[in-house]
């Protein structure tokens, strides 16, 4: 008999090549669309936010699938490798109309991804705990780590294989179109992964014909989703035009990846110690923590131009990531059904990195073109200081939360 740790191994596997494609794809991406596409802040803006916006209407769509089906991993699966393709075809496309059209197709796939795999981990792990998902989480982080220390090494050698130099007035780092493939190959191989994933037991659990409805009679769901569209519409904008952010201070492609091994480096074992901070805190106060993290990062970043300065700021980063990103998920599990899990996490990030995200990204570029690259993360920072001290009045408790039978909170992961 396969004990459990084994039976882990290809979610393990899964969260590491997959994150291991966006730490190419997340880091790089707003600086290829504005140094090596050649577009105007606004266009960059409008092209980050396709990614969200398709996820409005693609996540629902592809967490409902899921929970009816019950095929959560096989519908995982066929996600990343439609996720493949559009890598591809966003590395060929050229000028601003085909490049949107490539990340609306991109999005269409891999905008589900991350929260089809959470339902996927937190069904695999009921019972283990509130360490468990930390645990296993940790391995994207470390996936992401690896590909954005890894990378810049991929992108030298195919810089010198095909002769390409910096020139006076040419992006800073030609050839950076080879991200795409990369990317493409490795989310293609973590659909292979998903195919092993589980497909029995909790993470087979099918929803009836519109039960998603009786999440939104839940007012712990409702107020919930609400605050996660506020912090993420205060977030997202800030991480995407990073990379610009750096290259305003006079950073190039190597300091954007110190900076990331920095964050990732303290994000690490704040991940795997979530657990306890779970534990202690409760998921509120998790939250708590990572939007007020975020919200000095942000507004440091903004007043500050001494790079090394710079570096110290970004460690908040992991903080920001272990409240905001896994105390989010792990909210909304204790007061959504079993059978709903793939929905509620769907969601979650509709309303948070989808219309949150759209409206981040478009006016993230809108400031960064009219009143310059300090502006997103000084109205970020305050924005985000503002609402990480109102979250315990926002967010009820997770213990009698829920008010409908359906949705009462489960396991004893209270906030």
């Amino acid at each position: 008999m396969i004990s459990p740790m084994w039976r882990a191994v290809p979610l393990v596997l899964f969260w590491f090549i997959y994150m291991g494609a966006s730490g190419i794809f997340f880091p790089y991406y707003s600086l290829y669309l504005r140094e090596n596409a050649e577009l105007t802040g606004t266009q960059v803006g409008l092209v980050l936010s396709m990614l969200p916006f398709v996820g409005i209407i693609a996540e629902p769509f592809w967490g409902q699938v899921a929970d009816r089906t019950g095929a959560r991993s096989r519908i995982l699966a066929f996600l990343s490798l439609g996720g493949s393709l559009g890598y591809l075809a966003l590395g060929a496309a050229r000028g601003f109309s085909a490049i949107l059209l490539a990340t609306v197709v991109l999005a269409a796939f891999t905008t589900a991804i991350l929260s089809v795999t959470v339902s996927v981990t937190l069904a695999f792990l009921r019972g283990v705990g509130p360490y468990g998902f930390g645990l296993v989480r940790v391995w994207g982080t470390l996936g992401f780590l690896s590909l954005v220390m890894g990378f810049p090494w991929i992108l030298q050698h195919f810089q010198k294989a095909h002769g390409m130099i910096r020139v006076v007035g040419g992006p800073s780092e030609p050839g950076l179109e080879v991200m795409f493939i990369v990317s493409a190959g490795l989310v293609f191989v973590a659909g292979l992964t998903a195919l092993a994933l589980p497909r029995e037991g909790i993470a087979a659990l099918r929803a009836s014909r519109g039960e998603w409805r009786i999440l939104f009679r839940n007012r712990a769901v409702v107020r919930f989703l609400i605050f996660a569209l506020l912090a993420y519409f205060l977030a997202q904008g800030p991480m995407w035009l990073f990379p610009v952010y750096v290259r305003s201070r006079g950073g190039d492609l190597d300091t954007i990846r110190r900076m990331w091994v920095l964050m990732l480096a303290v994000e690490i074992p704040l991940v795997i110690s979530s657990g306890a901070g779970l534990n202690r805190f409760g998921a509120r106060g998790l939250l708590a923590l990572g939007v007020l993290a975020g919200g000095l990062r942000w507004t440091l970043s903004g007043f500050v131009n001494d790079l090394y300065v710079i570096y110290l700021i970004q460690m908040l980063h992991g903080v920001m990531v272990a409240g905001l990103v896994l105390g989010a998920p792990l909210y909304l599990d204790t007061v959504v059904p079993e059978r709903l899990r793939s929905t509620g996490q769907a969601l979650l990030s509709m309303v948070g990195v989808g219309i949150g995200g759209i409206a981040s990204n478009a006016g993230a570029g809108w400031l960064l073109e009219h009143l310059g690259p300090d502006a997103p993360y000084i109205f970020s920072g305050i924005g985000s200081l503002v609402l990480g001290s109102l979250v315990c009045w926002i967010l009820p408790s997770t213990e009698g939360a829920a008010t409908n039978k359906n949705c009462r909170p489960r396991g004893r992961w209270n906030g």
